[in-house]
């Protein structure tokens, strides 16, 4: 059964300030959550309408399928809902390539985007301040439990720029750079990706050295542009390739 207090909490964690006041997000379904057990995530409690999950007792509650359905984020729920501690995560390396999202605010769109980093083998994340929490619950759902190996930082990105800008080459992606397939990419790099609708803001583009692009292939050329996690995508698999 679940309390009112319970559905309470899980209910106030879809909003960012709950979560940053309590520590805890939610994430939802069996393979997420599985992750987030076997990457060691310290669990808050778990509500599910199979008993199958080796996990403490006190922290597991066998609930009906209607239950569950009040307490999901989901339009179809899945067999579980599980709470966690947010972990703490450490320090930005000096090293490789640091992926910089500025002002990313679609939850689908920086769930991929951590998916990616985790399959391209890029350790860093640095999010703005203004982009959303990596801790949504849609974010966390798109992420299939890649968040659990990935530093995802939020910055003041002209603060972390400034100083970075000096050991690391920084690329920014634009409609009129350099084509990505004809670029010799540096090995310690910053990678900088913009906002959905309007790209690198001006403030972060002065810290660009290099403006690369995706070129476009196609015969009409009518399509404004690439979705951003879909450019993220190509991006970095020409850095690893080159």
């Amino acid at each position: 059964m679940v309390s009112k207090n319970q559905k309470k909490l899980i209910k106030s964690l879809y909003q960012k300030k709950y979560r940053k006041q309590y520590g805890l997000f939610v994430a939802e379904g069996k393979k997420v959550i599985n992750e987030l057990l076997e990457e060691g995530v310290k669990l808050y409690s778990l509500f599910t309408i199979e008993d199958i999950f080796d996990v403490d007792q006190a922290s597991k509650y066998i609930v009906t399928e209607e239950e569950l359905k009040q307490i999901s984020f989901l339009t179809t729920p899945q067999i579980v809902l599980a709470v966690f501690y947010i972990p703490y995560n450490g320090g930005i390396e000096e090293r490789g390539l640091i992926l910089v999202l500025d002002d990313i605010r679609d939850p689908g769109n920086l769930g991929t985007i951590i998916r990616l980093c985790d399959w391209f083998g890029i350790k860093d994340l640095v999010c703005s301040m203004q982009t959303v929490d990596c801790y949504n619950p849609k974010v966390i759902q798109a992420t299939m439990g890649s968040i659990t190996r990935v530093n995802i930082n939020y910055v003041d990105l002209k603060s972390f720029l400034t100083t970075k800008a000096k050991e690391f080459k920084v690329y920014g992606t634009f409609m009129e750079g350099k084509s990505i397939y004809k670029e010799q990419l540096s090995e310690n790099a910053i990678l900088i990706m913009g906002n959905e609708a309007n790209g690198i803001s001006e403030s972060i583009q002065n810290f660009v050295q290099d403006k690369v692009t995706i070129p476009q292939f196609g015969i009409n050329k009518k399509t404004e542009s690439l979705n951003v996690a879909t450019a993220t995508a190509i991006v970095l698999s020409e850095f690893k390739r080159s």
